[in-house]
């Protein structure tokens, strides 16, 4: 969901260390931004930055990018980077149609997902983040034996999600519909705020790990 415009957002994110300018021209050379060969792992739709920050806190030999279209909801995550700086994280402020213009083949090590826009109208099925559509363009870049994440507390979006997998060339791996009840999948799991929101509602969250 957008938020209101927030004043300044705009020239912050333009301005900010943090945020890589002119992505498409780094397609093949991230590991030069991030000075080191670690893995590359993204979160699309990253919202304010509390989960891959958290991840990217605990884990710091691997490298993480931040992906979020609107710059009023990125504009968040930075003023929490300039207050707790990870040299291990990054941010780009993209559209995700466009990724395969961002990132190599075989570049990016694991793609999480977490409560996408769910687009409710069929007439927009293929926008939906988990769509065979975008899978297909994760394929474009994500390593031979990378792994895609994906939490909702939609069920109709998770429905959706777990048929388009084998149509976006992909296998499941794990799923659960009730991912804070299910021991194993919520092992070492990272709440982003969304998810404390819905879960304090007691909405269950929907969880699927998929591959090829």
């Amino acid at each position: 969901m957008r938020l209101r415009n927030i004043k300044g957002a705009d020239d912050a994110v333009q301005n900010s260390e943090y945020c890589i300018k002119n992505p498409t021209e780094w397609k093949g050379k991230w590991n030069e931004i991030f000075e080191n060969q670690n893995p590359i792992r993204i979160e699309i739709g990253m919202g304010k930055g509390q989960f891959l920050m958290q991840l990217a806190a605990q884990n710091p030999t691997i490298n993480y990018i931040g992906i979020e279209r609107y710059t009023s909801v990125l504009y968040r995550a930075l003023q929490k980077m300039e207050s707790e700086p990870l040299s291990n994280l990054k941010f780009i402020c993209v559209n995700a149609e466009i990724l395969p213009d961002v990132f190599e083949k075989n570049e990016i090590d694991r793609i999480y997902l977490n409560f996408s826009d769910p687009w409710p109208k069929d007439r927009h099925a293929k926008r939906r983040l988990t769509s065979r559509e975008f899978l297909k363009r994760y394929d474009t870049f994500l390593k031979q034996d990378g792994i895609i994440e994906f939490k909702t507390d939609n069920v109709g979006l998770f429905d959706f999600s777990l048929e388009e997998v084998p149509y976006g060339g992909f296998k499941l791996l794990a799923s659960t519909y009730d991912l804070h009840h299910d021991v194993s999948l919520n092992e070492g799991n990272i709440m982003t705020e969304y998810e404390e929101k819905f879960s304090s509602l007691g909405n269950p969250i929907c969880k699927m790990i998929i591959s090829r």
